[in-house]
């Protein structure tokens, strides 16, 4: 393959584009918007006066395709997390709260010790999470668990936070699929990773500055409108970007790296998910950061977590279909008191802030929308796709994003 053009710049483009940059293809990644980045970026925000992530992202360091990417780049280091394993929650009902502690070694004996697990939870408790990771069929995360208080208190949130759906509606196996790289893995996985300071600082703009440097050649704010396939329908033969078409040779290659909605639209026939749910994440303006891990659990909250960043704190709602046509006010105000109890600030009217809407910031994970997550070959020769939407094994996470990149771009270099 002497030429590749990677369509679309979020992780999964950039993961490809870096791993065929690397064998020495000749790239050009061309990105509708005027940044790369996708969903995962992060701007300047006037409004609040400082620089806010488009979305919270907690990191686990048993992401290995992740911290691949971030070794590859040399952002390793823009990470910051505790030496080992630590998730603090608080009950917003109760206001008990408590810091999740998994043991380092696979063996988990820390469920064997009440001051490691979930308060109020048995050994017992456990036992249905180790088969998790095995799960097959179309079990809803609901149906497969007793609505006990570790479901309550740390199943049902991680299944809101890993499929971003409803547990009712929610995939169980996608989730036994975080749990089998996570906490089956053994504590060592399971230690949470948060940007020192922004998304992109850790994760676009040295994806963005690696590939430039290794040659390839980024445009942004270029959208491709068209592809134009040859007689015998078998490849692609050019791509239309807003300077007009632009041809493809016989040993040139697509990798398509776009939301499903635009890969249906650029490739006819293909089937994709396209059902989606919403995710809110509500940036407040504070002048001091708290909270020793970055970021705290919400249980019986609108909100599932808050991280605490540079100069303000950050609340995220998943799933978040049932509140995204809520007014940006009504949003804030409804998570602003569960922020002050969370982080013991005063009770004092919401400060500045702003709400973010995602409305299709996932794919559904349900069993109907994983059966039309595509593989990354397609019936065109020269054309892979990419994106945390295709068949990964994973529900759409970071994570899953770039192991579709890094796919894609092994599947056009064995061919």
């Amino acid at each position: 393959m002497r030429r590749a053009h990677i369509i679309g710049a979020g992780l999964a483009g950039l993961s490809a584009a870096l791993v065929l940059a690397e064998t020495g293809a000749k790239v050009t990644i061309y990105e509708a918007g005027p940044a790369a980045g996708g969903r995962c970026r992060s701007y300047y925000d006037r409004t609040l006066g400082l620089s806010i992530d488009n979305g919270n992202h907690l990191l686990l360091s048993g992401n290995t395709a992740t911290m691949r990417l971030l070794e590859r780049t040399g952002a390793r280091s823009t990470l910051i997390g505790p030496p080992v394993p630590l998730f603090p929650f608080i009950d917003l009902h109760t206001r008990q709260r408590w810091t999740l502690r998994p043991n380092m070694g696979r063996v988990p004996w820390w469920i064997l010790n009440a001051a490691r697990r979930v308060p109020a939870t048995s050994v017992a408790d456990y036992l249905p999470l180790l088969s998790l990771p095995w799960r097959r069929g179309d079990a809803t995360v609901a149906a497969s668990f007793v609505p006990n208080q570790l479901y309550r208190r740390l199943l049902e949130p991680l299944a809101i936070a890993a499929l971003n759906t409803p547990p009712s509606e929610g995939l169980a196996r996608l989730l036994g699929a975080v749990v089998r790289e996570t906490l089956g893995r053994g504590g060592a996985a399971c230690i949470p990773l948060l940007p020192r300071e922004e998304l992109s600082q850790s994760l676009i703009d040295p994806a963005v500055e690696r590939v430039r440097n290794l040659g390839a050649d980024f445009r942004p704010s270029s959208r491709i409108s068209r592809l134009d396939f040859a007689a015998a329908a078998d490849r692609v033969s050019a791509l239309h970007g807003p300077d007009g078409p632009i041809p493809l040779g016989p040993d040139e290659s697509v990798v398509l790296a776009v939301p499903p909605w635009v890969a249906t639209e650029l490739l006819p026939g293909l089937t994709a998910p396209d059902e989606f749910q919403a995710i809110l994440n509500i940036h407040f303006r504070i002048d001091a950061a708290r909270g020793e891990t970055g970021f705290i659990g919400l249980i019986g909250g609108n909100a599932e977590w808050v991280f605490v960043k540079p100069g303000h704190v950050s609340v995220t709602i998943s799933a978040a279909n049932r509140m995204v046509d809520q007014s940006a006010e009504a949003i804030a105000g409804a998570v602003w008191p569960d922020v002050c109890l969370a982080l013991s600030l005063p009770a004092t009217p919401k400060p500045i802030f702003r709400v973010v809407k995602e409305r299709r910031a996932t794919f559904a994970a349900t069993a109907a929308q994983e059966r039309r997550r595509p593989g990354p070959a397609t019936k065109l020769a020269n054309l892979v796709l990419a994106g945390d939407w295709t068949a990964t094994g994973l529900p759409a996470t970071i994570e899953g994003a770039i192991r579709s990149g890094e796919r894609a771009a092994a599947l056009l270099l064995r061919t």
